[in-house]
């Protein structure tokens, strides 16, 4: 058995793909480090049996595994992880919506519009305020709203319809890339890495030409963050940021496990197994009636948050006390092998 494990240029931080290497020696078990770069990789790819590529949401990423991965898992036949199950939707709530809605799991009510004019005609005659509008893409609420009136929801929408957004640039009022300490921070940050010849902007596609807005569940402090992995589900709620409604990126986080909603376990296993899911992360939230809902999902995430989780429930919701790293399962999972150790 011989792993690949696809590793970025120096400039990457490649810490999450470092844990599968520590875990693979740890169990003398074969592995290659793999680079995309270099005239050798398709050769050293079908020597491999189990490939891992830890995509993120930067657009570099999504450029590179959108390109290799259906090739290695579908016509070379690797196992793959992440496989095309578990990542085609990811970082796109577009399709993440549209994938749980034919299946009628409780995703938070989304209206999408490829048609300006639809979209203000809704506005106009359908919508109810508040309510959230969203890029398609990005992570820690950067480029999430709350829509407070009408006249915000037509020039986003306008916006949206012209010169649009990246991901990483949504300038709009009450965004968390609109102060003038955050603007600032990111031009300096661009002039740093452009001197010492560091890539300096990770998102690099324009969203445009479409819209996203979400139903606003009010009287959420916090989300609760379900993590399945296999049979093992790690759960913590992430309370939201002081005078706000956004939880993700908050590092408020709790892992009283007494303090779980049960009923959002069952139902992250109940989606994980429905679409094959090696690996899923839910964001639940209750509506306004204490009705489960999930806003958006994610295949990969922080592991650190994933370790200091006291331990997991299977799907029996039994609990099972420990401090986990999610590689650890990823690989088990992979070779089916539950004899694995992890490293102390």
């Amino acid at each position: 058995m011989r792993f690949g494990i696809f590793r970025y240029p120096d400039q990457t931080d490649n810490s999450f793909v470092n844990k599968y290497a520590e875990i693979l020696e740890y169990n003398r078990i074969d592995y290659i480090w793999l680079d995309i770069n270099k005239p050798d990789f398709w050769q050293l790819v079908k020597k491999i049996d189990v490939f891992i590529f830890r995509w993120i949401q930067w657009d570099d990423h999504h450029q590179i595994a959108k390109s290799i991965l259906p090739v290695i898992e579908f016509y070379l036949g690797k196992k793959c992880f992440p496989n095309f199950k578990t990542c085609w939707h990811y970082d796109n709530k577009i399709s993440e919506f549209y994938l749980m809605k034919i299946h009628n799991f409780p995703f938070v009510d989304s209206w999408v519009f490829y048609n300006k004019s639809d979209a203000l005609k809704w506005i106009e005659n359908e919508m109810n305020l508040p309510i959230v509008f969203k890029l398609k893409g990005g992570a820690s609420s950067e480029g999430v709203l709350l829509i407070q009136s009408k006249q915000d929801a037509r020039r986003i929408t306008k916006m949206m319809f012209s010169k649009g957004f990246t991901s990483s640039k949504l300038y709009f009022k009450g965004s968390l890339t609109n102060s003038i300490h955050k603007k600032l921070r990111f031009h300096l940050s661009r002039i740093v890495k452009s001197i010492a010849g560091l890539p300096y902007d990770f998102y690099w596609q324009k969203h445009k030409n479409y819209i996203l807005f979400q139903k606003f569940l009010p009287n959420n402090d916090y989300d609760t963050r379900i993590t399945v992995i296999g049979k093992r589900a790690f759960c913590f709620r992430r309370f939201n940021r002081a005078d706000d409604f956004r939880s993700s990126g908050s590092g408020l986080l709790d892992y009283d496990q007494s303090k779980i909603d049960k009923d959002f376990i069952k139902i992250a296993f109940d989606v994980s197994e429905k679409f094959e899911f090696q690996s899923m992360a839910y964001d639940f939230l209750y509506d306004e009636n204490g009705n489960h809902f999930f806003c958006e999902i994610s295949y990969t995430y922080v592991d650190k948050a994933i370790y200091n989780c006291p331990g997991y429930w299977d799907s029996n919701l039994q609990f099972h006390s420990g401090h986990y790293w999610p590689q650890y399962f990823h690989i088990i999972d992979l070779i089916n092998n539950p004899e694995l150790k992890q490293p102390i």
